[in-house]
């Protein structure tokens, strides 16, 4: 059976600086019209800096929409036009100041198909050498350290419930620790 869902129409209820939200009318399979809210997103990277002893760099920062600080890896939004090698390179300089000499692609994970175009294209960073940290002006944050054997605790605890930082956490481990 074919499940393609035919785009009817599209309305753009709303264009943001980050965002824009379609409501899309759609023919379903069975020939009947649905709506589908669209929130269409540029896409971000995210990355698994890890150092020759096994710890990993993460950023803690509030965020807004759960009201609460989260621990994560460094990531960011794509610029346009910006290739996702680039724009993790640029976020892991900027969040952490830390350059590194070894990238592993690690793949791209869709974040909410149900409702969202965003891929999060995530990598893995070692042979790390620090610099010094550049975020932008309206990004508040503090690093932190933690050995990668301890973050996978925390994600398959719970403690740990950002999903960017759980794939590239898990994803990090199988390479490196051979999980």
């Amino acid at each position: 059976m074919d499940y393609t869902e035919k785009k009817l129409r599209r309305v753009c209820a709303h264009r943001g600086p980050v965002v824009e939200l379609t409501e899309d009318m759609v023919e379903l399979p069975n020939g009947a019209v649905s709506v589908r809210e669209v929130v269409h997103h540029p896409g971000g990277v995210c990355v698994a800096a890890v150092d020759d002893d096994g710890t990993v760099t993460l950023v803690r920062q509030f965020r807004y929409p759960f009201g609460q600080e989260l621990l994560e890896l460094p990531a960011g939004k794509l610029e346009p036009g910006e290739e996702p090698f680039d724009a993790v390179r640029r976020e892991l300089s900027e969040e952490t100041g830390l350059e590194a000499d070894s990238w592993r692609d690690l793949g791209f994970l869709y974040v909410s198909p149900g409702i969202s175009t965003e891929k999060i294209y995530i990598y893995l960073a070692t042979g790390l050498r620090q610099g010094r940290a550049h975020p932008d002006p309206n990004e508040f944050l503090s690093l932190e350290k933690l050995p990668l054997r301890r973050l996978v605790d925390m994600v398959l605890s719970g403690q740990i419930r950002d999903a960017k930082t759980v794939a590239g956490t898990l994803k990090a481990a199988a390479i490196l620790l051979g999980n």
